[in-house]
């Protein structure tokens, strides 16, 4: 099952993960201090400085391909954003009746009788005039060797996610953008901005996290859309103009990847279900992107099928093993997980032969190990023992130094 072509120079690497990953339990202990007040916040970023080293060797030391900071400065993963551009408003405890009830996550907050919940409010034109992660990305630059600066990858919250959960009548002021188009448009210049100054910094791969893409996916929601008198088609084309406005004149070398997520909520909780089929053709040919990461854990991720529609020339990392759970998974069945992906690809638009369609593949989790910093039920001993697998299955696959 291996292939001659063992080695990547540029992400995606053979052997990848999402990205965030378990906190130190010193980094535990200063957060939660700090949410009971009982600390500073300059007290809290020396921890994480801490913290980073740490996980910075951890990836060194099992070998992994892509190397982030495992988002310790970040409570949850979309922080770092929305929250530091100008035009927009933190709103504290807003009413769940300004959030959409037929989003999945939405839907369980309604169920639980939730009252309200944090958000923000897109009050004024929106501007980067503060950056996103570049201090972090500088950081972890100065922890590895010069070669594998461009290892590091950034992970950085979808343009959709916050317009998801409110729709159009309540992500922006109607007197500030009367359209959509108008609003993701001074977005993605943002975003634009801030890939470019990464870029300059020495960063090759910027991932994007995209829960709202794979909730397209569940019927149920489609159901709820439809009670709402929402076009699914029409808002999933505004979604992925949104991120291809994010991704336009990039550089050539600068790989961009989108992660869809499921839903990883304090103990990896999630929320939606259902195969890529109903996106698939839109996802692998519409959007502009260079790698997806696609969860494949369980059965609510569906089969393999939909990616006959992946073109040649992109690149899809299996999410087979998962970050939920401290059960380690076999060399043997992320094989053959791996070998199965590949046989559909063999049979996609247009056919392929299998060394090129394994060639198109990687494998890592299904979605990080903390997308919120409380993290998923695995030690940290978990979590290496699953990055060592992968990378030694990685090798076993596609040849040594397959990451």
């Amino acid at each position: 099952m291996s292939t001659s072509r063992t080695q990547h120079a540029s992400p995606p690497f053979r052997a990848e993960h999402v990205g965030s990953l378990l906190r130190t339990q010193a980094l535990l202990e200063k957060r939660e201090a700090f949410d009971k007040g009982q600390c500073t916040l300059e007290e809290v970023r020396t921890v994480e400085d801490l913290a980073v080293e740490h996980v910075c060797r951890v990836q060194l030391e099992t070998g992994i391909g892509s190397i982030t900071d495992g988002e310790y400065r970040r409570g949850m993963f979309f922080e770092g954003v929305f929250d530091q551009l100008e035009g927009m408003t933190i709103i504290p405890n807003r009413p769940i009746n300004e959030f959409k009830e037929y989003i999945p996550h939405i839907k369980m907050m309604y169920r639980f009788g939730v009252p309200a919940a944090d958000s923000i409010y897109c009050t004024g034109k929106i501007k980067r005039t503060k950056p996103f992660y570049t201090h972090s990305f500088q950081h972890l630059k100065s922890l590895v060797p010069p070669e594998q600066v461009g290892h590091i990858k950034v992970n950085i919250c979808s343009p959709t996610w916050f317009h998801q959960r409110h729709g159009s009548d309540l992500t922006y002021d109607g007197a500030v953008y009367e359209t959509d188009t108008e609003y993701f448009t001074d977005l993605a210049l943002a975003y634009q901005q801030e890939f470019r100054d990464l870029y300059d910094l020495g960063c090759r791969h910027i991932q994007i996290d995209d829960p709202t893409l794979a909730y397209f996916c569940d019927e149920n929601m489609i159901s709820g859309m439809k009670e709402a008198g929402v076009d699914h088609e029409a808002l999933l084309d505004t979604y992925i103009n949104a991120i291809n406005l994010c991704t336009q004149e990039r550089p050539a070398d600068l790989r961009v990847s989108v992660h869809l997520c499921r839903g990883n909520f304090k103990g990896g909780q999630h929320f939606s279900s259902g195969g890529y089929g109903r996106i698939a053709r839109k996802l692998f040919n519409d959007l502009d992107v260079d790698v997806y990461f696609l969860e494949y854990d369980d059965e609510r991720s569906g089969d393999f099928e939909p990616l006959k529609h992946v073109p040649l020339g992109k690149k899809v990392v299996l999410g087979i093993m998962s970050s939920k759970t401290a059960v380690l998974e076999t060399s043997g069945y992320l094989k053959s997980r791996v070998n199965e992906a590949a046989e559909v690809l063999m049979r996609g638009y247009p056919p392929r032969l299998k060394e090129v369609a394994l060639d198109q593949l990687c494998i890592s989790p299904q979605c990080g190990f903390a997308a919120t910093w409380e993290g998923n039920h695995l030690t940290e001993e978990d979590e290496i023992q699953k990055l060592r697998l992968l990378v030694t299955t990685a090798n076993e696959i596609w040849g040594e130094e397959a990451s």
